[in-house]
């Protein structure tokens, strides 16, 4: 029975137990993803490795609705606990929503491989960096005026949305690498922004996927599920252990971010 494919409608004829492995990976994904970001380098390699459907759209497309419910009640939840500057946070939202829905359109012409690079090796100079500075994030020091942080956080997330369109992994721990290191976010405030953000790309994604009929609904609903319960988790365990707890989360994601995209890269 474990081994049947089901024939439940949306559900891409997985069979329960990959449907079970499924769920205990999306509550990993949405406990990290809350943290820090960076849930989908556990959530999608189980997709792309079961494939629903058959196809590969299938997984990318269910991914970010798995995704959307679980940045969304971790942005609720760090929002009823750390302060988060809606008048900068909900533009840089807005832009990331364009910014995703313009990455997925132009996905099938742009070279992935080069941007694979470029990401790769902005990632190792970010996590050298960070290591190397022990007090970076742990206190909020904002670097720009009221106007200059407004600009620099449009831009970025417009940018950062563009590469979530994509179905480039890590886009939570790039809007965090974005506000700590650039705009001088403590990690906690940083990581609290970010889930907004990254709700509005994961909605941005989807408001391409969804008219497609890629995305799985019934297993998207139940990773969904799986996966909000994590990021409850996982918000209330950043909140309740501060910056620096945050900062060791965030350097081991993005070294697993370095160890994927070079793995990808080499495969080709």
């Amino acid at each position: 029975m474990l081994t049947a494919p089901l024939s439940w409608p949306g559900f891409g004829d997985v069979t329960l137990a990959a449907l079970l492995l499924l769920a205990v990976a999306a509550f990993c994904a949405g406990a990290v993803d809350a943290i820090v970001g960076g849930g989908g380098l556990v959530q999608l390699p189980v997709l792309l490795l079961i494939l629903p459907g058959g196809e590969a759209i299938f997984s990318v497309a269910t991914n970010k609705l798995a995704a959307v419910v679980g940045t969304a009640s971790a942005a609720i939840t760090y929002a009823r606990r750390v302060r988060i500057d809606w008048s900068h946070t909900g533009p840089m939202a807005a832009a990331a929503f364009a910014g995703s829905l313009g990455g997925a359109l132009l996905a099938s012409s742009l070279p992935s491989r080069v941007l694979t690079v470029v990401v790769l090796v902005a990632l190792v100079g970010v996590g050298l960096y960070t290591w190397r500075r022990p007090s970076l994030g742990v206190e909020h020091t904002p670097r720009y005026g009221r106007g200059a942080e407004l600009a620099v956080m449009v831009a970025g997330g417009a940018s950062i949305g563009f590469y979530d369109g994509l179905a480039g992994p890590g886009t939570g721990s790039f809007l965090v690498i974005l506000l700590v290191g650039l705009v001088g976010f403590a990690f906690l405030t940083a990581s609290a922004s970010a889930k907004v953000v990254n709700t509005a790309t994961n909605l941005g994604a989807l408001a391409f996927f969804l008219p497609t009929g890629a995305v799985l609904v019934g297993l998207g609903a139940v990773m969904a599920a799986a996966n909000l319960t994590g990021s409850v988790l996982g918000a209330r365990l950043a909140v309740s252990r501060g910056s620096a707890f945050v900062r060791k989360v965030f350097l081991v994601v993005v070294a697993a971010l370095i160890v994927t995209l070079a793995t990808r890269l080499a495969l080709g």
